[in-house]
């Protein structure tokens, strides 16, 4: 901030010397309107230096923006893997729709909510019960089916 008020103070004494002096005018004039003599010089002065940033910030730049990318590929490949499972479950509820329908629209409708959510923990604590949930629906699926074909064997013999 010196700098600029000494080289403005110094321009506003050489103006008035440029005044009185048609020689010094002209070097003046030379100096206001002709600007730097190199574009480095142009550069310096009017373009705003950017502050360069530290290993370390790179680096923690870098993790968050692959968090940011793993977590949204485990977003997607989780919403892939409920998308899949749902079609295991063609019964219909009371009301007639079909169980895959309802899932898939609980499962749209909880990932919009979750949509913006900007916090890695919570990201991550939402990725993982999701995971826990499909599993935990599959697993239920199996025995069921198994307990079935038990039943269906039992009563064949």
């Amino acid at each position: 901030m010196n700098a600029k008020l000494q080289k403005w103070r110094n321009l506003s004494i050489l103006w008035s010397a440029a005044k009185q002096s048609d020689a010094a005018s002209a070097s003046v004039s030379r100096a206001l309107h002709h600007g730097p003599d190199t574009v480095e010089e142009l550069l310096d002065r009017h373009v705003v230096k950017k502050e360069k940033k530290s290993l370390d910030e790179e680096e923690e730049e870098l993790l968050a923006a692959r968090r940011l990318t793993s977590t949204r590929r485990e977003a997607l490949a989780l919403y892939r893997d409920i998308l899949r499972a749902t079609r295991f479950f063609p019964w219909p509820d009371q009301r007639g729709v079909p169980w895959r329908d309802v899932l898939r629209e609980n499962a749209r409708r909880e990932f919009e909510e979750a949509r913006f959510e900007r916090d890695p923990e919570v990201v991550t604590r939402l990725l993982i019960g999701g995971r826990d949930a499909v599993e935990a629906a599959l697993e239920k699926l199996a025995e069921k089916q198994r307990q079935q074909i038990e039943k269906d064997r039992g009563d064949g013999r």
